[in-house]
């Protein structure tokens, strides 16, 4: 198959999965996504002669850049904005959510979102994205070895941050919270 060729099966088979992987990570802005999946492509398409028998890790990789420099650039308009005056923050209108407003699942967010963008992106690509270790350690652009202890410690410090997300519940609101015993007696 020829270069063009394999760009263009990579881009039938990956693309909803990259756009997927996109979403996750930009919270479902939809024009961004867009925008960052055109970016994949079009560094796999300058790359096409670089790509992998299995490309999909590969391509997550590239996606995990281009986030990087989509992320950095959001931050610069919403500094710019900032400093113009023409942001909702600027002008006191910020939504709250009302007390009621946690879902089931939220725990698991709030105790995620706590970790290290490291730590977050290591248990995103297995969880999310159902890969196994060799292929995160592509996707992370690491040796197996290391993506398989990165993927140990995540998940040790994900326990833990669920663990003290447990311990400052107040009473009788940990009815969203899961009823799991200590992990290997330790407690």
């Amino acid at each position: 198959m020829s270069d063009d060729e394999t760009f263009a099966a990579a881009y039938r088979e990956h693309y909803w999965a990259v756009s997927r992987y996109v979403a996750r990570r930009l919270d479902g802005r939809n024009s961004d996504v867009e925008e960052v999946v055109a970016e994949v492509f079009t560094v796999a398409w300058r790359r096409r002669s670089d790509l992998p028998p299995s490309p999909l890790p590969w391509l997550y990789g590239v996606a995990r850049h281009c986030l990087a420099n989509a992320v950095r650039g959001y931050g610069r308009r919403r500094r710019l904005l900032d400093r113009l005056g023409n942001h909702e923050s600027a002008h006191g209108r910020q939504v709250v959510p009302g007390p009621d407003a946690e879902s089931p699942g939220d725990w698991v967010h709030e105790a995620l979102a706590r970790l290290s963008p490291a730590d977050q992106e290591v248990l995103r690509l297995t969880a999310w994205e159902e890969l196994g270790v060799d292929e995160v350690a592509v996707a992370l652009g690491c040796g197996s070895r290391a993506a398989a202890m990165r993927l140990h410690r995540a998940r040790r410090r994900l326990g833990a941050e669920i663990d003290r997300l447990r311990v400052t519940v107040p009473a009788g609101t940990a009815t969203t919270r899961p009823d799991t015993p200590k992990e290997h007696g330790h407690g």
